[in-house]
């Protein structure tokens, strides 16, 4: 299909464009629109969205309100004043919410929208909440909207004036205190890439403006905190933490009700507990609906008639890559089902159908994810299988499109659409925001392979060449090794490892699929726990070793390993155990087991892939500790790390580049100060790509 597409775009290009194609850059990529997830309105005529645009020399990444028309046509910027991200309708169609910085840091505003022409006539700043808000949702009586604000649980209060001066005064004490020391009672006082400061992540509802209201006067001003209230009180995330993906979050169809994911176990930093939780819209005391299963439950999603609701769930607490299942939870009688027991595979994201007869949700398989429906008795079909990656499904409330988005290798993230009754629809572009600039660049597709791996197993890799490839000529080869681990690469687009920038200056990329990465069975999952150094090694070496045997334009002499978080680790322990790479690259690696352990944040990770703590099961911390294997060190290593990384601590980075530089092994160290365990501000970014390619080209050349 992608070839067809190709040959079309030629058919439809001047000869002379065609010519002027040229390797991707940097500087290309930041020029493309970072497209995020559809949403329909109500009426079925409009797919909103925000797109993501790049200002490299202000260092700026910067979200607008976009639309276009469901049925094709040009793609417009509808808000383009000011910053909006995360639009969502309200029930009638004639506004929607979104997310802005432009005033009082992150707030929710509301514009006004003119259906017949498909335009914002005016934009009013609904919040004003001293610790911000994010994550909106209207409710789908039009009643209510709610968000997410980072609040000061011991400032929860039935008065809101106390509540909200307490929230407010916390937040002034703090700013204008000399002293920046911080106390600790409890673990997970830090996540992610940044520390929780004391406070908390709650949901609040309040009511939503009526359409016909005048938006003048003092309910714009901070006199608007009245209206707040905090659904989810209490020392706990509510929703928890979320790198992006699915809401943790969703009203009922008849807006009375909400339901959220929140781990209430004592102690969060060694516990994937995450439970459904149920709350009047009124407020009250909160229900746990899924208190049986020890493991996470989340994502929660009404069925449109409110008889159940959908969501997430595991079965083996305190593995965050156990197998994710659709389940079903039946409002009126209380029993779950589970509707994919007979997949072996991780369910991704997933919606109802209108008519809540059924679901369709992603699977990670073998490099891709294709569309699934299942029934609500668990009968389960493939509907769709474009190439590349499909997320962020949605129906039309009519229930004859649905609408997803879509990326793979050589293309970055655009919306797509397929007809809800027409299973193997390959879909349809809603978008080609980028479109004119991917035509002036050359690019090589995906190409994946199979090879014999450790257990006897057969493991997929991938292979992109460079452009203008010449079958002739002998190329240098970028080993990419992926992160999660349980994160597999296949054919998707990212900004922050991309293949096509990578092979662009003239190298073949490489990466394998080891063991331990989703999409080729649980069992297959499984496979890396206790054994991090044993079979993703092994498969890693004979992957390489079968794209050497089959793939003459390979140089097997120049040859460069990268890799971050598990890759990181992983380039760690290729350096103790193989001298056949000219260069490593090291990514916020794991190199001390043990000392990562007590400086991680998330402990049931570390807990649950070596079996215990250091000194519960130290024997297989120290197995598999690059650190122990440094008098094997030679390679030259490029290590970088930053600041604001704790999942990976920066000191990981700081003990190895130490080691190396003592045992006089060629070495550099690239180090953000302001970055966590991904490289994302613009011209940090630019940095990272030629301090990485830089470092490449003087060990293996073009």
């Amino acid at each position: 299909m992608r070839g067809l597409l190709l040959v079309l775009l030629s058919a439809l290009l001047p000869f002379p464009l065609l010519a002027q194609k040229h390797p991707f850059t940097f500087e290309d990529m930041m020029r493309l629109k970072r497209v995020e997830e559809p949403e329909p309105s109500p009426d079925g005529k409009w797919v909103l969205f925000a797109a993501v645009d790049v200002d490299l020399n202000a260092n700026t990444k910067t979200p607008h309100a976009w639309i276009v028309p469901i049925t094709g046509g040009k793609e417009r910027e509808i808000i383009a004043d000011q910053d909006a991200d995360r639009p969502r309708w309200a029930p009638d169609g004639k506004r929607f919410a979104f997310v802005s910085t432009k005033e009082s840091g992150s707030q929710i505003w509301v514009a006004d929208f003119d259906d017949a022409t498909g335009t914002v006539t005016a934009t009013h700043r609904l919040t004003t909440i001293a610790t911000e808000a994010t994550g909106e949702l209207w409710s789908p009586d039009g009643k209510n909207i709610l968000f997410v604000s980072n609040v000061y649980p011991e400032c929860d209060d039935p008065v809101f004036v106390k509540e909200y001066n307490c929230n407010l005064g916390k937040l002034d004490e703090q700013k204008n205190s000399k002293v920046k020391a911080q106390i600790f009672t409890h673990l997970l006082f830090r996540h992610w890439n940044a520390y929780k400061e004391g406070k908390r992540s709650h949901i609040l509802v309040m009511p939503a403006p009526l359409v016909d209201e005048n938006w003048t006067g003092k309910q714009h001003n901070y006199s608007n905190w009245l209206f707040y209230h905090d659904l989810t009180p209490g020392d706990y995330d509510a929703p928890q933490f979320n790198l992006g993906g699915q809401d943790n979050y969703a009203f009922s169809p008849d807006g009375q009700e909400i339901c959220y994911s929140s781990n209430h176990d004592p102690v969060p930093a060694i516990s994937t507990n995450n439970d459904l939780w149920l709350v009047s819209v009124n407020g009250g005391q909160a229900k746990n609906i899924t208190a049986d299963n020890p493991a996470s439950d989340s994502n929660p999603l009404y069925s449109p008639d409110g008889k159940y609701i959908a969501y997430r769930a595991q079965q083996r607490p305190g593995y965050e890559s156990d197998r994710f299942q659709l389940m079903l939870y039946d409002r009126k009688t209380r029993e779950k089902k589970n509707l994919t027991e007979r997949l072996d595979r991780w369910v991704g994201t997933f919606t109802w159908e209108s008519s809540s007869s059924g679901l369709y949700f992603v699977a990670e398989d073998k490099g891709e994810t294709p569309i699934f429906r299942v029934d609500l008795d668990g009968n389960g079909r493939v509907v769709a299988r474009p190439e590349g990656y499909e997320d962020d499904l949605t129906v039309t409330r009519d229930g004859k499109m649905l609408l997803f988005t879509e990326m793979a290798s050589d293309y970055p993230t655009r919306i797509q659409k397929i007809r809800a009754d027409n299973p193997g629809d390959e879909g349809v572009s809603v978008t080609d925001i980028n479109m004119s600039l991917l035509s002036q660049v050359a690019m090589s597709p995906l190409e994946s392979f199979w090879f014999t791996g450790a257990h006897g197993d057969k493991v997929e890799g991938f292979l992109v060449k460079p452009p203008n490839f010449d079958p002739n000529k002998e190329y240098p080869v970028k080993f990419i090794i992926h992160g999660g681990p349980e994160v597999p690469m296949g054919d998707e687009w990212s900004y922050r490892w991309n293949f096509e920038l990578f092979a662009a200056n003239g190298y073949v990329v490489i990466f394998i699929n080891f063991h331990g990465s989703p999409g080729y069975g649980q069992k297959f999952v499984d496979s890396i726990n206790g054994d991090w150094g044993g079979a993703p090694f092994e498969d890693l070496m004979k992957g390489l070793d079968y794209a050497e045997q089959h793939s003459p334009f390979i140089d097997k002499d120049r040859e460069c390993a990268l890799g971050a978080s598990y890759g990181g680790y992983m380039a760690n322990w290729i350096l103790g155990h193989t001298n056949r790479f000219k260069c490593i690259v090291t990514h916020d690696g794991m190199f001390n087991t043990e000392s990562a352990w007590g400086t991680t944040e998330e402990l049931w990770f570390n807990e649950w892939e070596f079996k215990g703590t250091p000194y519960t099961n130290r024997e297989l911390y120290r197995k598999w500790s690059p650190h122990l294997f440094a008098t094997n060190f030679k390679t030259p290593t490029l290590v970088i790390h930053s600041q604001l990384d704790y999942r990976l601590d920066v000191s990981q980075g700081l003990d190895l580049f130490t080691t190396l530089q003592r045992l006089g092994v060629p070495s550099k160290m690239l180090y953000f100060p302001d970055e966590g365990h991904w490289i994302l501000k613009p011209q940090n970014s630019q940095l990272w790509y030629k301090t990485v390619n830089d470092w490449v080209d003087q060990w293996v050349g073009k």
